[in-house]
């Protein structure tokens, strides 16, 4: 439990934020955080209609003051960028993922070094995708308020309940950090965060392969190879014109429709029309390329990255496996889903039967853990 009076720094300091809205308040604010160890790290975002989410705010607290950082009027965001550099300041977030892709595509910068307090709690035997006010609550006892989640970040001026709620957002985080980080070195397991950390850092920088974009669609994985051909070409297409247009895919054409195309695959302006749904205005400015990839894709030969369902060699290989990630997640006291969720069962067996490289997130502190234990078992399973 952390200390009542870290509990009443932070509530003060989010009943009080700073808003900086200038570039020389934040160089001002910037020069002040250079002598801190640690700093709590949030950010606010739009992402409805978009493709890439439009930063809105971003929030840092030392747990006494919360500065709340306008980045929709201030241009020149360098300040933030050395921040995020500075090796001798710990950037701490929860649940980081999002914050670090839209900070790499905001600012080209990826915040190091950093925390994360969700996974810390998971190593410490909260639920993985554990929320920041149900971590909050487990550490102080305090309820955070959820009702401005779904704010609009970039409308301006933001109410006194939205720098309210961004500012409780982050002004916790310094003093979870320090107990977190005190919990995880007496259990060992500090290095466990900053390997998970570092991962997920890789990974915000990865870029969209746009030839695997359909893989992403729900059902997609009950067409034929001619249909699945036509819905590759035609999720490639989709992924680059709201990349192009900044524009959310749905907004392009919807999962819904991409999926009837590639299952009719239309021949002619008329026949296209007649796909259910269907936008007109959608039809008016994409008929031809709609008409042209479904042509020059649906007799398509290439090779498909389509999984076929388990066989039942492989499910019962899959019940020992998880099994086993249960036995030991009990052991340790964690969430099973932090040592190897149910997709990456199935893709580590993948793997190991294609002869392919084991996914890289089962290696590290989990080789010795369960990833050996892993492989005996398949490899039992396979000589049995």
């Amino acid at each position: 439990m952390i200390d009542s009076g870290s509990i009443e720094d932070a509530l003060r300091a989010a009943d009080n934020p700073r808003f900086i809205a200038s570039y020389e308040e934040l160089a001002a604010v910037a020069a002040g955080w250079k002598g801190c160890e640690l700093l709590g790290i949030d950010t606010e975002f739009l992402r409805e209609r978009t493709y890439r989410a439009d930063l809105g705010l971003v929030q840092i607290s030392d747990g006494k003051t919360a500065w709340l950082i306008d980045t929709v009027q201030i241009r020149n965001l360098d300040p933030l960028r050395a921040l995020f550099t500075h090796p001798n300041i710990m950037k701490v977030f929860h649940s980081a993922s999002e914050d670090l892709e839209v900070l790499w595509h905001t600012l080209n910068v990826t915040p190091a070094p950093m925390a994360d307090t969700q996974i810390a709690c998971a190593m410490l035997g909260q639920a993985l995708q554990t929320s920041y006010h149900n971590a909050v609550k487990w550490m102080t006892a305090v309820e955070v308020d959820k009702e401005q989640t779904r704010s609009n970040w970039l409308r301006r001026p933001l109410t006194a309940k939205q720098l309210h709620y961004a500012a409780t957002d982050v002004v916790f985080l310094p003093a979870m950090h320090r107990q977190l980080h005190t919990e995880l070195l007496r259990h060992g397991r500090w290095a466990w965060l900053l390997e998970d950390v570092t991962r997920m850092a890789t990974g915000s920088k990865v870029a969209v392969e746009f030839g695997q974009a359909y893989l992403r669609i729900s059902g997609c994985h009950k067409l034929d190879n001619a249909s699945l051909r036509v819905l590759r070409a035609l999720a490639a297409w989709r992924e680059a014109i709201a990349l192009e247009q900044n524009s959310a895919r749905g907004f392009i054409l919807p999962d819904a429709i991409l999926l009837q195309l590639a299952t009719r695959k239309p021949k002619t302006k008329e026949e296209l029309q007649g796909i259910q749904d269907l936008h007109p205005r959608a039809l008016k400015d994409h008929q031809d390329s709609l008409l042209k990839i479904i042509e020059e894709s649906k007799d398509s030969l290439s090779p498909l990255e389509q999984e076929l369902p388990l066989d039942p060699v492989q499910r019962r290989k899959m019940d020992v496996m998880r099994d086993a990630v249960q036995a030991k997640a009990l052991s340790l006291n964690i969430d099973p889903a932090l040592l190897a969720s149910k997709k990456q069962l199935e893709t580590f067996l993948r793997a190991k039967e294609a002869g392919q490289p084991l996914p890289e997130r089962l290696s590290g502190w989990r080789q010795t853990l369960i990833t050996e234990t892993l492989l005996n078992l398949a490899t039992a399973a396979d000589s049995g």
